[in-house]
C-alpha cells in the first residue's frame, strides 16, 4: 500500500464562512472525539490518489482532521488492471448498469481476492488494535475481514448508490455482501441506497462536501481566471503570468503552466463566449455523449448568442482506477467528429493534466467560474460533487434527477432540473434559456452559493464523521473485549481467510 502523506490545516479558516458559534461546537467535538481515540489512528483507504470525488474529498478534509490533532492517515491500495476492471463493472453494477457485462463470478472472485489479500498482508504492519478504519467503495471491501480479525473498529463508506433496485443492483450486492457482514458500521451518501442486507441501525447518512479553500473552490477574481484559461489555451486573449496563480494548499502561491488538450475547430472562444461546462470523468454514466446531443438540439432551436459547449475531463490516461476513461473519450472524439462542421465547430472537449493535482483543480475553478451554464447530465450518480462546486461558484446548473444531485437543487431555485437523465429536449430548453436569460442564471447561483454554505462544505462533513467515531468508540468501550470472529464463524476459508466463494445459503434479498 502507498500512504500519502497530509500535512496538518487549522480549521480556523472556516469561522469566516460559518461563524464562531459554529466553530464553537466543532472545537467541542473535536476534543471529545480526540480524548475518545486516545491516541488511536483514524486510516482511510481508497483505490487512487487523484482522480475522482472520494480522492478529492480525503485531500481536503484529512489536512484539517490532522490540524485538529487527530492522527489521520489516507493509505491507497496497490492494485493491477485486472482488478480495476472487476471494481469498474461493480461501480457500474451499484448504479444499475452492466458496464462491460462481465460476470461477477468466481473468476472475478478470485481476483478480486488476490488483489486483498495482498494489501491485507502489507496493511498488518501499519494498523494496531483499535484504531479506526475507514475503507472507501467497493474496491477496499475485501480488507474489511482482515481489519477486524486485527481488532481495527472498521467502517465502511459506500459513495455511490441507486435509489432503486434491479438485477443489477442485486448482483453488486451479492458479491459484496461476504466481505462486509462483521463491518461494525457503514455510511452512506443516501438512505435509499442502504441496501437491505445492511443492519439499517448500523448505517449513518453522510453527505459528502467540498473543500472552499481548495485550489479547486476557493475564490479568483474575474482577471485571475480569465489568466488561467488563456495560458492553458482555453480561452484567447494576452497572456499575463503574473495574474495566472491560485493558493496552494500549503499556503504558497501557484502558477498555472499547464496546456490542456483540447479537440477543436475554428476560433478559440473569448471572455464573452458564452460557455456551456460539463466537467466530468470520461465515463458513460457521466453520459458526455447526451450532453453534445442536447447541445446540438438546442442550436437546432437558433441559439444566436454563439455559445461552445465544453466537456471537460481529466487526461484519460491518469485515472489509476478508471480502466473505462480512454474508450469512452474516444467515443465521445468519433461521436464529435460526425456531427456537421457548423455543429462540430461549437463543440470543445478539453482534456486536463493531472501531473499537478492542485494545478488541474485551479483550472477546473476558472472553467467553472468562466461557464455561463454548469452541466451535469449524469445517467446516475451517487452524489455529484461537480454540481456543488458549481454552486458554491454561483453558476447555474441544469442537471439529471439522479441520486445525490436531488439532494441538492432544488428545481427552478437553486438549479433546473430535467424530467429524467435522457431528457434531451428539456436539456436544450433549459440551455437556451440561461444561455438567453444572464439574470435568472445569476440568480439561481446566488441561491445555490448559499445551499453549499449550509450544507455541503467541509467543516459539516468533519463534524459529522467526528460524531460517528465517537459514537462507535463509546459503544465499543461500553460492550467490554467484543467477541473476536474466527474466520469460520464469517463463512470464511479457514486456510486462505477470504470469502467463500459459495453463493448464500438463504436467497439474497436488497
Amino acid at each position: 500500500m502507498n500512504e500519502i502523506r497530509m500535512p496538518e490545516r487549522d480549521i480556523a479558516r472556516f469561522e469566516s464562512i460559518v461563524g464562531s458559534e459554529a466553530m464553537d461546537r466543532i472545537g467541542g467535538l473535536a476534543s471529545s472525539v480526540l480524548t475518545r481515540l486516545d491516541g488511536r489512528s483514524v486510516w482511510n483507504v481508497n483505490s487512487t490518489a487523484a482522480g475522482g470525488g472520494v480522492a478529492e474529498m480525503l485531500q481536503s478534509l484529512l489536512p484539517y482532521a490532522r490540524g485538529a490533532g487527530i492522527d489521520a492517515r489516507w493509505m491507497v491500495m496497490r492494485a493491477n488492471d485486472d482488478f480495476f476492471a472487476v471494481t469498474k463493472r461493480l461501480h457500474h453494477a451499484l448504479h444499475g448498469s452492466a458496464g462491460d457485462g462481465s460476470p461477477l463470478g468466481d473468476k472475478a472472485h478470485e481476483i478480486y481476492d488476490t488483489v486483498t489479500r495482498e494489501n491485507a498482508a502489507a496493511y498488518a504492519s501499519q494498523v494496531r488494535e483499535g484504531d479506526v478504519v475507514i475503507l472507501h467503495d467497493p474496491q477496499t471491501a475485501g480488507l474489511a475481514p482482515y481489519l477486524i480479525d486485527k481488532g481495527a473498529l472498521v467502517i465502511w463508506r459506500c459513495h455511490i448508490g441507486k435509489d432503486t433496485v434491479d438485477d443489477e443492483v442485486t448482483r453488486g450486492w451479492r458479491f459484496l455482501s461476504h466481505y462486509l457482514e462483521d463491518v461494525p458500521a457503514f455510511v452512506f451518501t443516501r438512505e435509499s441506497y442502504v441496501p437491505d442486507y445492511c443492519d439499517h441501525g448500523k448505517s449513518s447518512i453522510i453527505t459528502p462536501s467540498i473543500d472552499a479553500f481548495s485550489p479547486k473552490n476557493q475564490s479568483m477574481s474575474d482577471e485571475q481566471f480569465r489568466a488561467i484559461l488563456v495560458n492553458t489555451g482555453i480561452l484567447r486573449g494576452v497572456k499575463n503570468e503574473a495574474a495566472a496563480t491560485f493558493v496552494r494548499e500549503d499556503g504558497s502561491q501557484g502558477s498555472v503552466a499547464m496546456r490542456a488538450r483540447i479537440v477543436r475547430e475554428g476560433r478559440v472562444p473569448s471572455a464573452e463566449t458564452p460557455l456551456v461546462v460539463q466537467v466530468s470523468r470520461w465515463d458513460p454514466l457521466k453520459d458526455p455523449i447526451g450532453v453534445m446531443r442536447g447541445f446540438v438540439r438546442m442550436l437546432d432551436l437558433g441559439d444566436e448568442s454563439g455559445s461552445v459547449l465544453m466537456l471537460v475531463g481529466p487526461d484519460a490516461s491518469a485515472v489509476a482506477d478508471d480502466p473505462e476513461g480512454a474508450r469512452v473519450y474516444r467515443e465521445v472524439v468519433e461521436t464529435r467528429a460526425a456531427l456537421p462542421p457548423h455543429v462540430r465547430c461549437r463543440i470543445q472537449l478539453v482534456s486536463l493534466p493531472m501531473t499537478d493535482v492542485q494545478e488541474n483543480g485551479a483550472v477546473v475553478n476558472a472553467i467553472q467560474r468562466q461557464a455561463s451554464v454548469v452541466v451535469q447530465k449524469s445517467l446516475m450518480e451517487g452524489f455529484g460533487l461537480t454540481v456543488t462546486e458549481a454552486m458554491w461558484k454561483g453558476r447555474p446548473v441544469v442537471a439529471s434527477p439522479v441520486g445525490g444531485i436531488l439532494d441538492q437543487i432544488d428545481h427552478g431555485r437553486n438549479g433546473l432540473l430535467l424530467q429524467d437523465a435522457h431528457d434531451l429536449d428539456g436539456l436544450a430548453e433549459k440551455l437556451a434559456s440561461l444561455v438567453a436569460n444572464p439574470r435568472l442564471g445569476s440568480w439561481l447561483g446566488e441561491n445555490a452559493r448559499r445551499r453549499v454554505g449550509n450544507e455541503f462544505l467541509g467543516i459539516q462533513h468533519l463534524a459529522k464523521y467526528g460524531g460517528l467515531i465517537g459514537q462507535l468508540i463509546e459503544e465499543r468501550e461500553r460492550a467490554g473485549n467484543p467477541r473476536r470472529f474466527t474466520a469460520a464463524d464469517r463463512g470464511l476459508d479457514a486456510t486462505t481467510g477470504h470469502p467463500s466463494l459459495a453463493p448464500p445459503a438463504a436467497p439474497f434479498a436488497v
